[in-house]
């Protein structure tokens, strides 16, 4: 077999394989001989059909089985033997003109490019750090306490305030005619909790059991109903029935009953600690990782190859597309969805993947079995059976996978904020938590 290998553009390479005729009619023979003895053609008992008629039925079709088996390992071998990590698949062409007795392909492909890192010394990098206190628990506390809230009805002259729970009807017209969604009865909300727009809120704030009232409501432009968005409607209220909440106690009945061991606040308070600190560390973590990778991106040379940024393309589309058929979109995976609306996004993703696989290779930044166990331990830790959720991402060599994709982003967030300039700045819990 004679290879030659060519570069056309920056990644672009292009090999010819001459593979001799000799060896695909041989193999062209072999596979119609095996077919011969399973085959099954109507006049013949099975095996007896004729080597004649089995090559004039299936010639063709093993003919072009075998050219496409037979050129690709031969691509194989040619890139193994030029060391060539081949992005993507190839585009192969017959060529004519071969010299007798052979036949001649071109084969057009990309090569994953040579990442030229910079003096990681010389990047900036904002690593933040966020504690938490005693106010963050409290509001948890809280949090807790609404959870578990019961409600009375209140006198019939109470006016409805914040934190009451109230049942209405409504209607909403536009142009003096109702809209979907813009009417119902017996329908409760809990006031100043965001619930309904705020000029709801605002109109039913102070309104007392059996009362009306109406009043206009501007829906904002971005409001999820597009029938009605921007537009203002006429709103009729009535306030049927005024609910105060009534939070529980905190005290040891409130902790026995979220399931603490000792039943104490003091327990209570440590077990929130815990896992409001677990959540802090893996945002931090998060954060900082995306800080380090930014901060990779800006030191970092590199061609990107088009075969792996158009495969990371259609992985965005059809992320998008089944996001839309979990929402409920009629024919989802027909949607229109420009391509390249997702090519940034698609260059990010693959430049980070060329870079990083780069720093791991060249500084062994592998991801360590008692670290994948490490992590897996922490991740399953806020469980109710830790030993199970372990079992669960061990069983799973896709699940083990994912793991061990983040530990070793880790590992690599790790190295280079060890050599990069690093500006260390303290959040506030509340700061961290609204990062998303």
């Amino acid at each position: 077999m004679a290879v030659t290998v060519e570069t056309i553009e920056k990644l672009e390479r292009k090999i010819t394989l001459s593979l001799p005729l000799s060896s695909i009619q041989t193999e062209v023979d072999a596979r119609l001989k095996r077919l011969a003895r399973t085959v099954k053609m109507d006049g013949f008992r099975p095996g007896k059909v004729p080597m004649s008629v089995v090559s004039q039925r299936y010639g063709y079709s093993v003919q072009y089985e075998v050219l496409n088996d037979k050129v690709g390992e031969a691509f194989a071998v040619a890139a193994n033997e030029a060391s060539l990590r081949v992005a993507g698949q190839p585009r192969i062409t017959e060529k004519e003109g071969a010299p007798e007795g052979q036949v001649t392909f071109d084969a057009i492909f990309e090569v994953f490019p040579e990442v030229k890192m910079g003096d990681l010394a010389e990047a900036e990098v904002e690593k933040l750090s966020a504690e938490v206190t005693d106010e963050a628990i409290d509001k948890t506390v809280d949090i807790l306490r609404k959870q578990r809230r019961s409600f009375a009805q209140r006198p019939q002259d109470a006016a409805a305030q914040d934190g009451d729970r109230v049942t209405v009807d409504f209607e909403g017209k536009l142009e003096g005619e109702t809209f979907q969604g813009g009417k119902a009865e017996d329908f409760q909300f809990l006031v100043g909790e965001g619930q309904m727009l705020k000029e709801f809120e605002d109109a039913v704030r102070g309104m007392k059991s059996g009362e009306s009232k109406t009043f206009p409501l501007a829906f904002p432009e971005d409001y999820h109903g597009k029938d009605v968005a921007g537009k203002t409607a006429d709103f009729l209220v009535t306030l049927k029935k005024i609910e105060a909440a009534h939070l529980p106690e905190v005290n040891d009945a409130l902790a026995k009953s979220l399931g603490i061991a000792d039943g104490s606040i003091a327990g209570l308070r440590a077990d929130i600690k815990t896992n409001l600190e677990r959540e802090v560390k893996f945002r931090l973590l998060a954060r900082n990782k995306q800080a380090v990778m930014d901060a990779l991106l800006t030191k970092a040379e590199l061609d990107l190859p088009n075969a792996s940024v158009q495969s990371e393309i259609e992985r965005l589309l059809e992320a998008a597309r089944a996001d839309l058929k979990q929402r409920g979109l009629k024919d989802a995976d027909k949607a229109e969805i420009p391509a390249d609306v997702f090519r940034p996004q698609a260059e990010r993703r693959v430049r980070l993947g060329l870079v990083v696989a780069e720093l791991v290779r060249a500084n062994e930044l592998h991801a360590k079995p008692e670290q994948l166990k490490a992590h897996i331990d922490e991740l399953a830790a806020s469980y109710e059976k830790p030993e199970d959720v372990v079992r669960w991402y061990f069983g799973d060599r896709q699940r083990l996978a994912e793991v061990e994709a983040v530990v070793i982003e880790n590992n690599v967030a790790d190295f280079v904020l060890g050599k990069a300039k690093v500006i260390n700045k303290a959040v506030s819990f509340d700061e961290l938590m609204g990062q998303g």
